[in-house]
């Protein structure tokens, strides 16, 4: 369903709604679409709760309904389609629809931060041991990549992103450009430009998308632009 935003749905999206007999997602995505779900049966339900979204889609579909298992961003990314195409058995017609995700929203309204390799890396233990996330993101700092940080802070996940910051200012200048959009693309909507040694003392939360710079990143016009090496 892309960033929220209606006009971020791509057209097989819609379709796919469309076509769905059952629709089932995570109530916080499913109310962005409200509108997409009139004579549709919904399923909603919580966090933690993919895997059980994910057997109940299986199981309505194998008994032969067309069923929509909604993601936020794109499905491929951080998002159901994985789980899904796991517990499916091989006879069942499954099919990912690509989605906008978090990074390439976030960048768009930076402006073109992203326009040369970059690094896209959760900031969420659930599933990852933070030994594992903390290497991921020292590799990519030491790398120059542009490193775009997804699930950077939660009411119980507080010190991670000050690791991930100090990790990264050991192989990044302080004055290192750093963006933060919340509610990308969608009602809400917030930007700061800040830098790497100033990012912390920004609101940085569950809706919000972290891109930092890398050594070629710069602010033109408030936007974050990184060359791609053109000659200009």
């Amino acid at each position: 369903m892309g960033p929220g935003g209606a006009e971020y749905i791509t057209p097989r999206a819609q379709a796919a709604l469309e076509e769905a007999e059952v629709v089932i997602g995570y109530k916080t995505y499913l109310g962005f679409i409200k509108e997409n779900l009139a004579d549709k049966q919904v399923i909603g339900s919580g966090m933690r709760k993919e895997i059980d979204r994910a057997r109940q889609a299986v199981e309505i579909a194998r008994q032969g309904q067309v069923v929509a298992v909604v993601s936020s961003g794109d499905p491929g990314i951080y998002g159901m389609a994985g789980i899904i195409l796991e517990l499916a058995p091989k006879d069942l017609q499954v099919e990912v629809i690509p989605g906008v995700t978090a990074a390439t929203s976030a960048a768009a309204v930076l402006g073109a931060p992203l326009m040369h390799d970059f690094a896209v890396i959760s900031l969420s233990d659930l599933l990852t041991p933070w030994d594992t996330i903390a290497r991921r993101i020292e590799a990519a700092a030491h790398a120059d990549f542009i490193i775009v940080l997804y699930n950077p802070r939660s009411r119980g996940r507080e010190t991670q992103i000050i690791q991930a910051r100090n990790l990264i200012l050991t192989h990044r200048r302080p004055e290192t450009p750093v963006g933060i959009v919340r509610n990308a693309k969608r009602s809400g909507e917030q930007k700061v430009i800040t830098t790497l040694q100033g990012m912390l003392e920004e609101e940085i939360d569950m809706f919000s998308t972290v891109v930092i710079g890398n050594s070629q990143t710069r602010v033109l016009h408030n936007l974050m632009v990184t060359p791609r090496g053109y000659s200009i």
